[in-house]
């Protein structure tokens, strides 16, 4: 029997025609649908370019950068492989065409931090045929047990949180945002039919930055600003040095403890703000000070893919200088704020109203950008969503994080609040 045969099976006459009309199984005589690792060149080119068929005509769809999601897989680039494991398969018709794809990993750091050992599954693309992407699950489902997990989640990343996370579900008519995931409508339904239960849903956030700041910021922002030692700034003429020390000091102050988070590292917030780097816009990165102490953060950049959009996923020469071009000499709509926190003991002082009302005052009179997104947001995280809410920003896309118990027999469990 062939490697890349996930499964061998008796079959009956009414299940072999039904097979035959699906194109189902995976046979040494005939093959109709054949899995095969990702273990070279030629079959890693495969794998990335599937989505360009896949969405070809879809103008929303801004495809990622080659460079970034090989990196992913690079065991030199990514740390997560010191601990952990990934593979990737691609999925072949019996015309050697490519029409599907999945990815499966886990880390120690991810797996650890669970209920139960689990690792995950990511960049799933597949051709509507409910078959083939119960076989690209199955493959990634059985390497993950293989590898001791119980439970798998996804589609996620072998990486961040704030890249590559989740399934969506709503909204398919506007512009992918940089770095977040943008599928075919019908993966839903593959992913539920299989199995996979919601173990949280990621609600994104727009905002038309012309409506001034609401009353309950304004009051927010006076009472703590009457307060000795607080001052907001934003990071213009701090070095990359500066930045990072300070976002790790809020990010460790404000989730470190909570379920699923894990203490940040100086050389990590280093290596996240390198990468910000040819895309930040200093004057709408926003940082609260009290008494010269950093306490919190509203951290925000262009949408990347107002410029990426022109380089077709690939940032060679020729799409780095094209890059380079919009980024400089296009038009700006939408920033997207990738991440509010704020010290936990510094909750309830009217913090978050404070640096709504600067952004008011300091940014909005920029007259860079038209609109603000707010990505992603747990449904888990009550407070934010009530501090978008109050800000007077509406849901305007949602994902979900799936979860798959391999014992069912287990009782299901979403995600604890925070």
């Amino acid at each position: 029997m062939p490697a890349s045969c996930p499964k061998v099976k008796l079959f009956s006459s009414q299940e072999l025609l039904e097979a035959a009309l699906h194109g189902y199984f995976c046979l040494e005589i005939n093959s109709f649908m054949e899995v095969k690792r990702v273990q070279n060149r030629n079959l890693e080119k495969s794998w990335l370019q599937l989505p360009n068929s896949l969405y070809r005509g879809d103008h929303n769809w801004i495809p990622h950068i080659r460079q970034d999601i090989q990196g992913i897989f690079d065991p030199g680039k990514n740390k997560l492989f010191r601990e952990g494991a990934a593979e990737r398969w691609i999925l072949l018709n019996d015309k050697s065409q490519v029409i599907g794809r999945i990815a499966a990993f886990w880390s120690k750091r991810y797996a650890s931090g669970q209920k139960q050992p689990t690792g995950g599954l990511g960049f799933f693309e597949c051709i509507h045929d409910r078959e083939a992407a119960f076989l690209l699950f199955d493959t990634a489902c059985d390497w993950l047990k293989s590898q001791g997990m119980e439970a798998v989640d996804g589609p996620i990343n072998f990486g961040e949180k704030e890249a590559y996370w989740g399934l969506l579900v709503e909204n398919f008519s506007d512009m992918s945002s940089f770095r977040m995931n943008y599928n075919l409508p019908y993966y839903q339904e593959f992913f539920e039919s299989y199995g996979f239960r919601t173990y949280y849903e990621q609600w994104c956030y727009k905002r038309d930055l012309s409506v001034p700041a609401q009353e309950i910021f304004v009051r927010k922002n006076n009472a703590l600003m009457t307060e000795p030692g607080y001052r907001i700034a934003s990071a213009r003429g701090r070095s990359l040095e500066q930045i990072a020390i300070d976002f790790v000091t809020i990010y460790n102050a404000a989730w470190a403890g909570h379920s699923g988070f894990k203490t940040m590292q100086l050389q990590q917030a280093r290596n996240a703000v390198k990468a910000m780097k040819q895309v930040m816009d200093p004057d709408i990165m926003v940082f609260v000070y009290h008494y010269d102490k950093p306490i919190a953060f509203y951290i925000n950049l262009p949408e990347v893919n107002e410029f990426m959009q022109h380089v077709h996923g690939n940032l060679n020469w020729w799409g780095i200088l094209k890059f380079l071009y919009y980024k400089n000499f296009g038009k700006r709509k939408v920033m997207v704020g990738l991440v509010f926190g704020v010290d936990r003991d510094y909750h309830g002082k009217g913090v978050e109203g404070a640096m709504i009302k600067w952004t008011e005052e300091n940014i909005v009179t920029l007259n860079r950008y038209q609109e603000t997104i707010l990505t992603w947001i747990g449904d888990f995280n009550p407070k934010m969503i009530k501090v978008a809410e109050n800000l007077g920003a509406e849901v305007y896309r949602k994902l979900i994080t799936y979860r798959k118990l391999f014992d069912e027999n287990k009782p299901f469990v979403r995600h604890p609040q925070i």
